[in-house]
């Protein structure tokens, strides 16, 4: 077996902005209705979609890797709050509850919150390099 562990950073950065990506399009979904609006909410948004759309623009900050802990944390929190409001309700099983996207949001971001940002971050570029 080959030794995989050197392209761990790089995979991270990939899983960093790749799930970046996908929750900041929620983001532009609430607020510029691009791709297209959110089915079934109504416009003006409600306070807590306003605080929601909010806290998703942060993943901009993941995106580029600046202070990725701590946007990643307070995702992560987002994602377990909008499980138990807006899915559980709806039954337990995640797969009928329609709650699948926010449990792997919500562990992707917790992990990243732990894990860092990986290899290609503004949080490394500015790190001043040690002799």
């Amino acid at each position: 077996m080959t030794n995989t562990g050197k392209w761990t950073p790089y995979v991270l950065a990939l899983l960093r902005i790749m799930a970046a990506l996908l929750f900041l399009e929620h983001a532009t979904m609430k607020f510029l209705q691009f791709p297209g609006p959110i089915q079934g909410v109504p416009y003006p948004l409600p306070t807590i979609m306003l605080v929601a759309g909010a806290i998703e623009i942060t993943s901009a900050l993941m995106l580029v890797g600046f202070q990725t802990r701590i946007a990643a944390f307070i995702a992560s929190g987002e994602m377990a709050a909008a499980y138990f409001m807006g899915h559980m309700p709806y039954g337990f099983w995640p797969a009928l509850n329609m709650g699948e996207g926010a449990i792997l949001f919500c562990f992707i971001f917790f992990y990243i919150a732990f894990a860092g940002g990986g290899a290609w971050t503004l949080d490394t570029a500015r790190r001043p390099a040690t002799a």
